[in-house]
């Protein structure tokens, strides 16, 4: 007897496999194959509490930082040089590693998240006999057995299926559960054209089957996911990057410059080598800005608390300051683009020329007709259960269900006068069902709806004709096209409703798609005036990408379309090359969206990348910001992300972009703010010893300056509020200088100014109101450099000329230079205090020349903003505006 395609396909199963799909694996089989491995995905090894604090010690500030504890500590013992430096300086070394620490509370959990989505329990054949085993447990060739609300625990080929479908979503992103079969098909590369194939980490929605093992662990496709996450790094943040060079120029300076102040003291000053190492611990003091670290994280911790009330919760914290400088966002069609929920949109009933778009005004009575029929044929419900709509069904019918919702109707209200006798279920086969309904005037209803080429429907030619013109104009719009027959009886039907299906009278064509949200086209519009690009990124069909591309706005004229198939004949540098050209990207895996990411990261775009499944996660993390949907994302797509959207809603990620630019912004003024009263010090350090002055300030007083003066009106500069036109201009390059736009001038012109006043101050204080008295001048410089460089902050905080309402407009910012003020100002009310700090009292004469010297940078610094407004002829930007 002929063997039928089925039979071979088990036989060649049973062959590969070494199993028996009738009864199952034996106890040996069992033992022997469970050296292989168990069904659990394998976590990367997380780093130590060394290896974190290492991380943050390794930068090139903390280097500095940890030099200057250590020779301080060596002169504390060795020439009993006090402990006060070693203690200020390392308080500040051990709260930016605890600040560093605290933001890695939550670490990743992303491959914690997936080893949760293996299933505890299944039912196996084994020996012949069903039996519940742990899924760790499963080996290839165990025969499971699947019903509806299970999750399938490894990888497997279907040797039955009965009216299966599969949720698939979190590996392809398509919002419709997927129909299987245990019939052999051709072999796909694609996951969702696999219909005899079933997947770890995927659910049964529908219907009852077999399958045997073919994967487990490592090995399946949520396997492969996990070991792409291993493999995935992050990128450095480009405000690390431009931090970290920063912080390698200011530590160059200060070994270039401690090595000529060692060499000036010990050849030419005579100083002893301590005296000389102690002007070198003062020179590394003067070089690092200390509370940079700790104000970039309190800029980027209060960006994060407003992120949080615009529905966006940052997952890591430095990743505030990337979102500012995104300019590409890929993202996830499904339940981020669009609602994932399938929408009835276009109704045709064959009384009508012309389809009608549902949701324009009240239908038509033929169109109603259509409606009852298509409720009438439909299981799916939906109820209100605590103030919650419960919907429980296929997307598809609950599709109907929600149409008859927005005319206040419910399935249950048709069935008042058709009640229903009996159901022909759906089957993948025939592609249709049918139900039987009993009528008051004791008639029977017989309503049939399915795929249209499977309706059994008696047509004339030009019915045929009209019919299929608007089933093409349907699937031409990307909907999914529903047809509905009926046939009415005297009386209820003897004969099994399969038999009664045949010659039915056609009533017309629902189409349905999952449509945009309504705030996506204003949000991807607004992204792109903002300097941004979106492109799609999906598991769906061409034809629905590019359908909902063109209704958002993603697809422009002139915009390429590619499959997965199509990306992968491309290779890297053939995909980096049309990467700009191309806006939409359909039938993806999750190996194509990292290609994705890092093609644009390539030609050096900051790339944010959206997504909600876990065939989303290994994108997430490769990005350099991952947005997960908090509503309807999965665990794994949370937790190797960045950003978790709590509302789901595309909008808020521009939100979130417009915040991050306010707090990068706000970054620069601090550096802005930081580094140019350290560059002056420098500077003033190396000039006055070598001219043989002596070391103008002492370590103690510098550390009062950078992290007490500087450093408490500086933590308030993160309060400081957008800039105007802050979300017309293009995103920062990842390769723009953090000196750009200006920075470098302003810094120059600023430590210039400082260099000459404190010069001069501590030259007149020292030779001209004193008689070659070094305290008199290092106390005025003191006090001019302490009280001048926090003052200035005010011309600093916005790049728009100053007024008064602006010096008002952050009240916290004003509190905080009134309380370092009086932290400096202390020092010369208590003597005893003044004297820790070396500071001697001064005559009216000296305050009043530190009263005027205080308020000239300031001066230099608001003249040098309206000339160069006036020069490059840019508007005059007010707070007021």
């Amino acid at each position: 007897m002929t063997m039928t395609n089925a039979q071979r396909n088990r036989q060649q199963l049973e062959t590969v496999l070494k199993t028996n799909l009738t009864n199952g694996l034996t106890d040996v089989q069992v033992k022997q194959r469970q050296s292989d491995g168990r069904n659990v995905l394998q976590e990367e090894k997380p780093p130590t509490i060394f290896q974190k604090i290492w991380r943050h010690l390794s930068d090139v500030a903390s280097l500095v930082l940890l030099f200057a504890v250590a020779l301080s500590t060596y002169l504390a013992i060795a020439a009993n040089g006090g402990w006060t430096k070693t203690i200020v300086i390392g308080s500040i070394l051990v709260i930016n590693v605890l600040i560093g620490m605290y933001q890695e509370h939550s670490a990743e959990k992303s491959l914690a998240a997936l080893k949760k989505m293996n299933v505890h329990e299944v039912t196996v054949v084994r020996d012949g006999t069903s039996q519940v085993i742990n899924a760790a447990d499963l080996v290839v060739g165990d025969l499971v057995l699947l019903s509806g609300g299970n999750q399938i625990p490894a990888d497997g080929r279907l040797v039955e299926a009965t009216d299966l479908r599969i949720d698939e979503a979190v590996l392809t992103g398509e919002s419709e559960p997927v129909k299987k079969t245990a019939e052999p098909v051709d072999q796909a590369a694609e996951i969702g054209d696999r219909v005899n194939e079933v997947f770890s980490g995927t659910g049964v929605t529908q219907g009852t089957g077999q399958m045997v093992v073919t994967a487990i662990g490592m090995a399946t496709e949520i396997g492969s996911i996990a070991g792409m996450l291993n493999r995935t790094k992050a990128r450095t943040t480009p405000l690390q990057k431009r931090l970290n060079q920063l912080s390698s120029r200011l530590t160059a300076v200060a070994v270039v410059g401690g090595v000529i102040i060692t060499v000036l003291g010990l050849f030419f000053q005579g100083d002893t080598l301590t005296d000389a190492l102690m002007i070198g611990v003062s020179l590394a003091v003067a070089a690092v800005p200390e509370t940079l670290p700790i104000i970039v994280t309190i800029s980027l911790s209060h960006g994060v608390g407003v992120m949080a009330k615009q529905h966006a919760i940052m997952r890591r914290v430095d990743a505030v300051e990337t979102i500012g400088g995104v300019n590409v966002i890929a993202s996830d069609k499904t339940g981020t683009l669009t609602q994932n929920q399938m929408t009835v949109t276009q109704a045709w009933s064959v009384f009508d020329d012309q389809p009608t778009r549902v949701g324009n005004g009240p239908l038509q009575e033929q169109t109603q007709t259509l409606m009852k029929l298509m409720g009438l044929a439909t299981n799916a419900t939906r109820e209100k259960v605590n103030d919650e709509w419960v919907e429980i069904g296929d997307s598809t019918e609950l599709a109907i269900v929600r149409w008859l919702a927005a005319d206040g109707l419910t399935r249950a209200d048709f069935e008042q006068e058709a009640l229903r006798v009996a159901e022909d279920p759906f089957n993948s086969t025939k592609k249709t069902m049918a139900t039987l309904h009993q009528l008051p005037d004791g008639r029977a209803l017989l309503i049939v709806k399915g795929a249209i080429d499977h309706l059994p429907i008696t047509q004339s030619a030009s019915e045929q004709a009209k019919t299929k013109q608007i089933h093409d104009q349907f699937a031409h719009d990307a909907l999914r096209v529903l047809a509905v027959g009926y046939k009415y009886f005297d009386a209820i039907p003897e004969k099994p409703i399969e038999d009664l299906q045949h010659d039915l009278v056609f009533a017309g064509l629902i189409g349905m798609i999952d449509p945009p949200r309504e705030t996506a086209i204003a949000a991807v519009a607004q992204a792109a005036e903002a300097g941004i690009r979106t492109v799609m990124i999906t598991g769906d069909h061409l034809e629905t990408a590019k359908a909902i591309a063109k209704q958002i706005g993603i697809l422009r004229s002139g915009d390429q379309v590619v499959t997965g198939a199509a990306l992968r004949q491309l290779s890297d540098q053939e995909l980096a090359a049309q990467i700009e050209n191309i806006s939409v990207y359909a039938r993806v895996s999750p190996e194509d969206k990292i290609r994705i990411v890092k093609a644009w990261q390539q030609q050096g775009a900051t790339v944010a990348m959206t997504g909600d499944g876990v065939n989303d996660a290994p994108a997430l993390k490769a990005a350099d910001v991952g947005v997960a949907m908090g509503i309807t994302g999965t665990e794994v797509s949370k937790n190797a992300s960045d950003m978790i959207l709590t509302d789901d809603n595309f909008e808020t990620i521009v939100a979130a972009v417009a915040t991050g630019r306010a707090v990068y912004q706000n970054i620069l003024k601090a550096v802005e703010f930081l580094i140019g009263v350290n560059f002056a010090q420098i500077f003033l350090m190396i000039f006055a010893v070598g001219i043989g002055w002596g070391a103008p300030l002492i370590a103690e007083q510098l550390l009062l300056i950078n992290v007490l003066a500087d450093g408490i009106p500086g933590f308030y500069l993160s309060r400081e509020p957008a800039e105007p036109l802050n979300m017309k201009r293009p995103p920062i390059s990842r390769k723009t200088s953090i000196f750009a736009d200006g920075l470098g001038q302003r810094v120059v012109v600023r430590t210039t100014t400082f260099i000459l006043l404190t010069i001069g101050v501590y030259g007149i204080g020292r030779f001209v109101l004193a008689h070659n008295d070094p305290a008199i001048g290092m106390t005025m410089l003191f006090f001019t450099l302490a009280l001048g460089s926090m003052i200035d902050i005010y011309p600093i905080k916005q790049r728009s000329p100053l007024s008064w309402r602006g010096i008002r407009s952050n009240v916290a910012l004003n509190a905080g230079v009134i309380l370092a003020a009086s932290v400096v100002v202390s020092t010369a009310v208590f003597p005893w205090l003044g004297k820790a700090f070396q500071l001697t009292a001064l005559s009216p004469i000296n305050w009043l020349v530190i009263l005027i010297a205080i308020f000239i940078p300031s001066c230099v610094l608001e003249l040098n903003k309206r000339v160069k407004l006036m020069r490059f002829k840019q508007p005059v930007l007010l707070d007021e505006e």
